[in-house]
Parts: structure tokens; sequence; C-alpha cells
């Protein structure tokens, strides 16, 4: 740099010697995808327009650096992360060792749900709707004791079906303001994570007031398109009464407990559930029937969903375990792993 001062002082510096070095050492570093962009760089020969852009060719090229540093050490900082957050979500139980009372009652409704279902399999997997949850040790010594994952799996499942307002959600993330709260941990959606300090019923009574008012929009769309394909065929337009049904129909779909909701809830849940089993990820042919309009949409939900929890379960594992055991296998030795399976 000070070689390169000098010589611009004395009006000695070769911009197009500076400029052929800068473009080549930028076509030797650049990932392939700016190949192009640096070509074209050598076409233009005003010197100003050029060093613009450089400049705006650089800035790219260093995020493409840094995301593939950050990339290529993702195991590591993972690792580091999982550590951290569980070293600090510890120091917190430590001065609040009884601030994780519902979340000690969570799996107990997961745990009757997989017992339930072990027993008697429903013939769809269950939206709404479950056992009454067991106290600790209530699970009967003549039925199978279920494996930790799967009511862990059931667990994360049933949050995805919390009703706002009617049930008490997991300990407030206020309560853990370094790592959140423990279920929710990790997730890149959070209200911390947005910088709000609002609870999930929030958001979820500002949705149902626009799904309503989508299904509203919708259902006069249906009714226009009808009224036209019965005028094309030469059939008899539909009455007052008929109009009115129509439209109530498509409109009930926001009610709770309609059967067109049941069926989209019931696939919707059950395609998520894939993404927290094992190999479930990526398995394109178990996409549910008649959602192909929300299927990226839904894809990308799963994806978020499959990495919140697998990150969850990776830092919280040893805490969910032995919650578990004390539910599942309360006559166990501590630290017997008997009848449970491991993460």
């Amino acid at each position: 740099m000070e070689s390169i001062r000098q010589k611009a002082e004395h009006e000695a510096l070769g911009i197009h010697g500076l400029t052929t070095f800068v473009l080549g050492t930028m076509a030797r570093l650049c990932m392939p995808v700016r190949d192009e962009e640096v070509q074209g760089l050598q076409a233009l020969t005003d010197p100003a327009q050029l060093l613009r852009e450089i400049f705006q060719v650089l800035g790219p090229m260093k995020m493409d650096m840094l995301n593939f540093t950050v990339q290529n050490i993702r195991t590591r900082l993972q690792d580091h992360t999982i550590q951290f957050e569980r070293k600090k979500f510890q120091e917190l139980l430590d001065k609040l060792p009884n601030s994780l009372d519902r979340t000690r009652e969570w799996p107990c409704k997961a745990a009757a749900e997989v017992s339930a279902s072990s027993s008697q399999p429903p013939p769809h997997p269950a939206v709404s709707g479950s056992p009454a949850m067991p106290s600790p040790g209530a699970i009967s010594s003549s039925t199978a004791v279920p494996s930790l994952t799967s009511v862990l799996n059931q667990g994360y499942m049933n949050l995805l079906c919390w009703e706002p307002g009617q049930k008490e959600y997991l300990e407030a993330p206020e309560l853990w303001p370094n790592v959140g709260c423990p279920v929710l941990a990790g997730c890149d959606d959070t209200p911390q994570a947005r910088g709000e300090t609002s609870l999930p019923s929030a958001s979820l009574e500002g949705f149902k007031a626009r799904y309503e008012a989508a299904l509203e929009d919708v259902s006069d769309q249906v009714l226009q398109e009808v009224s036209r394909a019965l005028a094309r065929l030469r059939y008899p337009t539909f009455t007052t009464d008929k109009c009115t049904s129509l439209k109530g129909q498509i409109k009930s779909i926001a009610d709770k407990g309609n059967a067109v909701q049941h069926v989209t809830e019931q696939r919707i849940h059950s395609f998520l559930s894939l993404f927290i089993s094992p190999g479930g990820q990526n398995s394109q042919k178990d996409f549910p029937k008649g959602l192909d309009p929300i299927q990226e949409e839904l894809l990308e939900v799963g994806r978020r969903f499959g990495s919140t929890i697998h990150h969850n379960r990776r830092v919280f594992g040893p805490y969910y375990s032995g919650i578990l055991k004390k539910l599942l296998l309360p006559n166990a030795e501590p630290d017997s792993d008997a009848g449970m399976d491991s993460f």
C-alpha cells in the first residue's frame, strides 16, 4: 500500500498494470459463479468506472468466502454452540431449579398418546384429542414401555397443535434470556430471535383473522366461477339459498372440527413428522395428496422444523432423558438405561 501511495503521489502509478493484477487475483480467488462478472470487468476501459465495478464485485466475493469458511467449520461451530448453550442453560437452571415445571409435564401427554397408539393403532395420525395425561410412573407395567425417542418426537409434534389461551405453553422464553425456552432453543423464528416479547398466541390470533377473511374472498370467487360455468352450460342459476349454502360451506372450513380442516391437518401433521424421523427428511414421495399448491412452502416449513428439533435434541437431550426415565421407568436405577433407547 505504501508503494502504491508513493507512486500515485508522484504520478507514476500504472493503472492498467495495477488493475490487471487485481483482476487476475480476483479471477483466481472467486467462486465459479462469479467468473462471468470478473471477465466482464476486463472489457472496461474507463479507470474510474473499472474501480467502481471492482468494488461492487468484491462485496459478494467477500460473502462467498465467508460462507465457504463457515461451511467448512460448520460441524465444529455446531459442537461448540451445543456445549455453550447447554452450559449456560445449566447455570440458569442451578439458579432457578423449579422453573421447568411445565416442561416436565409436557412429555406426560405424549407418553399417554404413544402408549395408546401402540396398544390400539388409530386409523389416522392423531391431530386433535388425546388420552388424559398420566402422572409420572402411571404407565402400567403390563403395557410395553414406549421408547424415549418416540415419546419425545410425539411431544415435539404436539407443540405444532398447541391451543393458545387454552393451555399453558412451556416456560416463557423471557425466563431464559440467553438460550431461550428449552424446547424452542435453536429456532430462528422465536419471539426473542425476532426482537419481540410477545408469545405465540398473538401471532396465531392475527393469522386466524386473515384466514377467515381469505376464505370470504375464496367463497366469492368460487361462486362467481360456478355461476359462469352454469351459464356456459345453460343450466339454471343458483337460487339465493344455494348461493348462501355454498359460501357457508367454504367459510366453515375455518371452524374447529370441520372435516376438510381435520383431514388437511392430519396430512400436514403426518408429513411434518417425517422431518424428525430418521431418514424421512427427503421423502418427496410421501408428500400429502391434495396439497400440491403449498408444496414448496410446506417443504420449507418441514426443513426448518426438522433443523430446529435436531438442534434442540442435541442440546437438551440429557435433560429430556432424565425427565422421561422418571416418567416411564420410575423404579429404575438413576443411571440405568434399561428399556430405553438412546438419541
